[in-house]
């Protein structure tokens, strides 16, 4: 929890033991579903929860705001979002259904209230939402193409209604076409670990 706290001082205790409980309860489901590399599955905090909760440090979701998780795999970031948000509704969408069952088990440990796991493929969703969030699915102009007809236009706010991706590495071919459309938020901006160096948030407005 030293990662969390470092970065996230403020959180309510509610939230700091959902975050223990994920951190005890995830590396236990992974032995029999697999959805965190093996070599992954020990630096958790940083590179699963952490990355996720990057998000938090540029977006704020209230009971408002319907947010999709898509790709979710092991539930990320869709569960550190939920848990930071306990009052926005999630939706976490993945088209693999071990997948689905290991976010649905996680959910009922953390008697996580907000959660609802969908699993069903990106591209057939019939829902909308005030923002998609993703780490690591496909190309950027791919989950846009998939993902643009379930966000909904919505008030005038810092941050409004769009699409809002974790990306890593070079993305200048990636996101070319979009030029000036899209914003970039180095996350070596709040976090000092060499781990998110090379890691963005993307971000695309309806």
């Amino acid at each position: 929890m030293d990662l969390i706290l470092k970065y996230f001082p403020d959180l309510l205790p509610s939230q700091l033991s959902r975050y223990e409980i994920l951190l005890q309860a995830l590396p236990l489901l992974n032995e029999k579903v697999n959805v965190i590399s093996r070599k992954d599955i020990a630096s958790l905090e940083e590179r699963h929860i952490l990355h996720s909760l990057s998000i938090a440090k540029k977006f704020s979701f209230d009971s408002d705001t319907r947010v999709i998780d898509v790709g979710t795999g092991g539930g990320f970031p869709g569960i550190p979002l939920a848990i930071m948000f306990p009052e926005t509704p999630f939706t976490l969408v993945d088209s693999i259904g071990k997948k689905i069952r290991l976010v649905e088990e996680l959910c009922g440990i953390l008697d996580l209230k907000n959660v609802t796991p969908v699993n069903q493929r990106m591209e057939s969703l019939n829902i909308k939402a005030d923002f998609v969030v993703s780490r690591a699915v496909t190309a950027f102009p791919k989950l846009h193409q998939w993902t643009h007809k379930l966000i909904r236009p919505g008030p005038s706010r810092p941050m409004p209604n769009g699409l809002i991706s974790l990306k890593g590495g070079d993305l200048n071919e990636e996101l070319k076409s979009y030029k000036n459309r899209v914003k970039q938020f180095p996350l070596s901006e709040w976090f000092e670990e060499s781990f998110f160096y090379a890691k963005m948030i993307v971000y695309l407005k309806k």
